[in-house]
């Protein structure tokens, strides 16, 4: 039985096609169903009072409303949240929520690994199994408001969006474009896509497409002010050199002041904190509207680096303050169940093609001699 939760708009359509609902009532169905569960948080078709009760035993018989499972939900000290979440393929993935205060952050992933490799992350220790499915991206939304008890509530928990999870965003672009569509539809979720963000390691030819398609706030994961340091830190800048990305940023659709770019640049102990790369970075942004967000290294086990000196980290801020951008810095939160920035990891591994074949010989065989 498939599951409807998480599909948009044109995926519920063709299920509508598919249990031969006549054509002048789609968009009707379609809408009543959105609402149960993009407004209401419906867990199961009976919870869907405003469809007749023989169209309900319809629906019921092909279709449920269930979520992916969750593997393990943590709470950090300091309120963070983390749920690991298992897909019908055993697949893994991590999903973050971050309170602060009014504010309610839903940090979402993209893909199951990674095959950017970034050094200093921890997400990218885990080699790249798939892209996640476009209602892959938007259950890890309807678990998180599940887990938060958020759709009763007159005041919501999740105010914001970041696909900062794990995996890069603009390698699924297509199911990350339907699943932002999905969390910004008035109609439904209603998060508005000022607080929807999408950060990107540097995947030049897809950033002006995110403008145009997309629409969201951007992130862009620098990390360095020169090519032979991000090289060696974010190795997709050997493919797309910083400027090139700085190209792509000055001219992403519809920047300016009101929507700048953020700049995430991690502090890392004696590799790229000193008072002369403040002063480099500051140049190197000129002209794009932007701010910059320092982020403490937030270490996990084998990693090589260590996180700057606190007083380090304030003189680099100082430096950029002064140079005219904002320099908050972002305060880590969940490093005691490692779900702060860097630390995302599931231990679902990508099996050889010959192992699943083996596999798969193994199961047509037991099923051959399976006696009657």
């Amino acid at each position: 039985m498939e599951s409807l939760s998480g599909l948009n708009r044109e995926e519920l359509k063709i299920v509508m096609g598919i249990m031969e609902v006549p054509e002048k009532q789609i968009n009707m169905r379609v809408n009543q169903i959105w609402n149960w569960m993009y407004v209401k948080g419906a867990q199961s078709v009976d919870e869907m009072t405003d469809l007749s009760k023989n169209f309900r035993t319809e629906v019921s018989k092909k279709y449920n409303l269930v979520r992916p499972i969750i593997s393990k939900n943590e709470i950090s000290s300091d309120g963070t949240q983390k749920w690991l979440i298992k897909f019908l393929d055993n697949s893994e993935i991590e999903t973050v929520f971050i309170p602060d205060g009014d504010r309610g952050t839903l940090c979402v992933s993209s893909q199951v690994g990674c095959t950017l490799n970034c050094t200093f992350c921890h997400t990218g220790t885990q080699k790249l199994v798939r892209n996640l499915t476009s209602q892959e991206i938007i259950n890890q939304i309807m678990i998180a408001k599940d887990s938060l008890n958020e759709w009763t509530k007159e005041k919501r928990d999740i105010t914001n969006i970041v696909m900062m999870g794990m995996g890069e965003p603009l390698y699924n672009f297509d199911n990350v474009k339907s699943g932002i569509q999905v969390f910004s539809d008035d109609a439904g979720l209603s998060i508005s896509k000022r607080r929807i963000t999408l950060s990107t390691s540097g995947i030049v030819p897809k950033i002006e497409d995110a403008g145009n398609e997309i629409g969201s706030m951007l992130a862009i994961s620098l990390h360095a002010t020169n090519n032979d340091l991000r090289d060696k830190l974010v190795p997709i800048n050997k493919k797309y050199p910083i400027e090139e990305l700085l190209d792509a940023c000055k001219n992403y659709p519809r920047v300016k002041n009101s929507k700048r770019i953020t700049f995430e640049y991690v502090m890392l102990k004696g590799i790229n904190d000193s008072e002369a790369e403040a002063r480099d970075l500051v140049k190197l942004i000129s002209g794009i509207p932007s701010k910059i967000n320092l982020i403490p290294f937030n270490p996990w086990p084998g990693a090589s680096y260590e996180c700057s000196d606190w007083e380090q980290i304030e003189r680099f801020s100082d430096i950029i303050n002064r140079g005219g951008y904002a320099s908050p810095i972002r305060m880590p939160r969940g490093r005691d169940i490692s779900a702060a920035c860097g630390q995302l990891k599931s231990d679902t591994e990508k099996e050889k093609a010959s192992i699943r074949y083996k596999k798969e010989l193994a199961k047509l065989e037991s099923e051959r001699i399976r006696p009657l």
